[in-house]
């Protein structure tokens, strides 16, 4: 029986021909298959459109994007910029004839830093006052001549010149030390201690001129003039007297005794 239907099959697929079997996906699985494919197409065509938006919003070119240039001797910026975060360079500076601007709502803040991210300088720049703390201030010249220079030990002005403009004048509250002190051309110079003594004192010797003007000396108590080691002249040239006082005596240019006294009066 077997052998008969075997027989009988063979005799069938002979007189049918040969079976072709069909590979692929038919129906709803293609479909799909096709929509996925059109789909990917169409995000592919939209990335690459918002890529393209993107690039030209940005000003991306092959020297840098937007504002910034890359350039050889490093990173140029163009216009306005803004940076949230700090800022590391080892040089900033503006266009050839164009200023620099700093801008910031409370303060900017410029610190030097050691290699131990240590601040050795800092200087803060706020709506109030500017700040700048650091062993030692110096402001120089364009020629590099020393203007002003303040440390912990002394404060030295390098100008030829110092003017204090202040209607009170400058309050010195320990000695000061210069060679010379006037005033303006046709103004008063007034040294005053309101509630304590004014001393001066120089090795070699204390000279005051009123070259145009009157010289005036005023005291509540006691004026005293006094040569310790020398002696005391006083020279009227108006009134042609020539006074000096020399050990217990006064004389006139006369060598004519006036006084024996320490102490004596002279009125004209």
């Amino acid at each position: 029986m077997p052998q008969e239907q075997y027989a009988h099959r063979s005799a069938m697929q002979s007189s049918e021909g040969p079976q072709v079997y069909k590979v692929g996906i038919y129906g709803w699985r293609k479909r799909c298959l096709y929509f996925f494919v059109l789909l990917l197409m169409i995000l592919i065509l939209v990335n690459l459109a918002m890529t393209i938006w993107i690039l030209k919003v940005m000003n991306f070119t092959i020297d840098g994007m937007g504002n910034l240039r890359i350039t050889e001797k490093g990173l140029k910026l163009e216009g306005d910029s803004e940076f949230l975060k700090p800022l590391y360079a080892k040089e900033i500076r503006s266009r050839l004839g164009n200023p620099l601007y700093f801008q910031s709502d409370r303060n900017v803040t410029v610190n030097i830093l050691n290699e131990k991210t240590k601040v050795l300088t800092r200087l803060v720049t706020g709506p109030q006052a500017v700040e700048a703390h650091s062993q030692k201030f110096e402001v120089k010249s364009l020629s590099g001549k020393l203007l002003f220079s303040a440390d912990d030990n002394e404060v030295v002005v390098g100008a030829e010149r110092l003017r204090v403009l202040g209607a009170e004048g400058t309050v010195f509250p320990k000695s000061i030390e210069t060679p010379s002190v006037r005033a303006d051309p046709f103004k008063e110079l007034r040294l005053e201690s309101p509630t304590r003594s004014l001393v001066m004192e120089a090795p070699k010797g204390i000279e005051i001129n009123a070259e145009a003007g009157n010289m005036e000396a005023t005291c509540r108590t006691e004026l005293r003039l006094e040569s310790k080691d020398g002696e005391e002249r006083w020279i009227f040239k108006a009134l042609g007297l020539h006074i000096h006082r020399e050990g217990g005596k006064v004389l006139n240019h006369n060598s004519t005794e006036l006084s024996q006294a320490p102490h004596f009066k002279l009125e004209v």
